[in-house]
């Protein structure tokens, strides 16, 4: 029974460790050096991580890890030294990806939606720090500047981390709202009015972090191709704005869907 129950886990982890490794390849945007916005593609390793424990989610996001790394091996003859090859090695992609089957410590908690919400937000941002640190030390000197190049990092790597990490936190909070995952065989169940009013909510939001990311990523086009010493002089005021606006719009949205809801309910 143990050996059937442990085949079954293996299957169904290394389908997700699929799903994600063909969302990783539906790219909205590419950035041009390194990085890119996909279709949720690390949901199903947090999927993985939060349904068979620790063991299992370390063991798929270390998967997921290696296909990314094999993706992205070209990479690694940037490297000036040993130890940037092993930083890139580690940062950029083993430890980058294989942390998002963390959320296995939470294994099938009662209290679902929050936690791979928290969880998922919390991942993404662990991503995010590897990729800074190797970016502006790394990459220094190579696709970002020397001078102020933990500002460069910090810039660029948030361009394209905070829409993935938008999409990301949706999508699961979405599959989370309409299956139970802490069932031994995914069941829908009883969509919630309120997530799905937050939802509806964070897209409007959503959208306008998509535009701030459009307007970076046109920002550092030159004639000469890529320049990322032009995210300097982006118009944050502009962006800020965009923001709010997204933030005041998805407001709305939410409280339009929940008197929505409640009068179709009456």
């Amino acid at each position: 029974m143990e050996k059937t129950k442990t085949s079954v886990t293996l299957v169904e982890c290394a389908i997700l460790v699929a799903m994600a490794f063909v969302l990783s390849l539906i790219k909205i945007i590419d950035m041009p050096f390194g990085g890119s916005v996909t279709a949720a593609s690390m949901a199903p390793v947090i999927v993985a991580g939060y349904r068979h424990g620790l063991k299992w989610g370390i063991l798929t996001g270390f998967t997921y890890s290696l296909l990314q790394l094999l993706m992205g091996i070209n990479n690694l003859q940037y490297a000036t030294s040993a130890m940037a090859f092993i930083a890139i090695l580690l940062l950029d992609y083993i430890v980058a990806f294989t942390v998002l089957g963390l959320l296995g410590i939470f294994k099938r908690n009662k209290h679902q939606t929050g936690v791979l919400v928290i969880g998922a937000f919390v991942l993404c941002f662990i991503r995010f720090i590897c990729h800074f640190i190797t970016g502006c030390t790394v990459w220094a000197g190579v696709s970002i500047p020397s001078a102020d190049g933990a500002l460069y990092s910090l810039l660029y790597n948030s361009a394209y981390m905070i829409p993935e990490t938008v999409v990301t936190v949706y999508v699961i909070a979405l599959l989370s709202n309409v299956i139970d995952l802490k069932a031994d065989k995914p069941v829908t169940r009883k969509k919630s009015d309120n997530i799905m009013a937050v939802l509806n909510g964070v897209l409007i939001f959503s959208i306008a972090i998509i535009v701030d990311f459009l307007y970076l990523f046109q920002r550092i086009q030159s004639e000469n191709g890529f320049d990322i010493t032009l995210i300097g002089g982006a118009n944050w005021k502009l962006l800020g704005g965009i923001l709010l606006a997204g933030i005041a719009a998805g407001v709305i949205v939410y409280f339009i869907t929940k008197l929505y809801i409640a009068k179709k309910n009456k």
